[in-house]
């Protein structure tokens, strides 16, 4: 009975899948519900969705018919139903089963992925704008030489109250000499 061990050990590899996309981008979520967004983002994000079976629409109308009316989430229960239903859809010619083993298959040990998160474009416009080795003037004197910005002091002329005259070299120096001489 081999099949039977293997099962549960799949399961507890799709519930994991489960509960790492229920808590995605959601600070407040325990991982034992999923919101409709965080469904669909497991839809596509695991290729559930091909665009030609199974579409967002039948993700979201899935979605809605297995969640409660008054709820926003699915369970885990209720998220292997779902999936049993877009199964069917997924994997026409294949026996319910065979189908829902495959769809888990694509599910199992998947974590929301970062595709389609903005990056940004190194254009050579911005770089040549945020080179802080190209300034010139006042905002020259805005930043140190490895190009961190050295905040107020390279904003504003900040009063030298040590009555020392600007320029002169051995400012701090007096009180060595004195006791020096001593």
């Amino acid at each position: 009975n081999s099949h039977e061990g293997a099962a549960a050990g799949e399961i507890s590899a799709l519930e994991e899948a489960f509960r790492k996309f229920a808590v995605h981008g959601d600070t407040r979520a325990t991982g034992k519900e999923m919101h409709g967004k965080n469904w669909s983002k497991l839809c596509k994000d695991c290729h559930i969705i091909d665009g030609k079976n199974v579409t967002t629409t039948d993700v979201d109308i899935v979605f809605s018919k297995i969640k409660g009316k008054s709820v926003r989430t699915i369970t885990f229960e209720q998220f292997k139903e779902a999936l049993q239903e877009l199964s069917k859809k997924r994997f026409k010619g294949k026996s319910d089963e065979e189908a829902l083993q495959e769809i888990y298959k694509l599910i199992e040990g998947k974590g929301p992925g970062l595709t389609g998160v903005t990056k940004t474009v190194a254009s050579p416009t911005v770089s040549r704008l945020t080179d802080t080795s190209k300034f010139t003037g006042s905002h020259k004197e805005r930043f140190d030489a490895s190009g961190k910005g050295k905040g107020r002091a390279g904003r504003e002329d900040l009063v030298d109250n040590s009555g020392y005259v600007s320029g002169y070299k051995h400012a701090g120096t007096y009180d060595h000499k004195v006791q020096g001489n001593k």
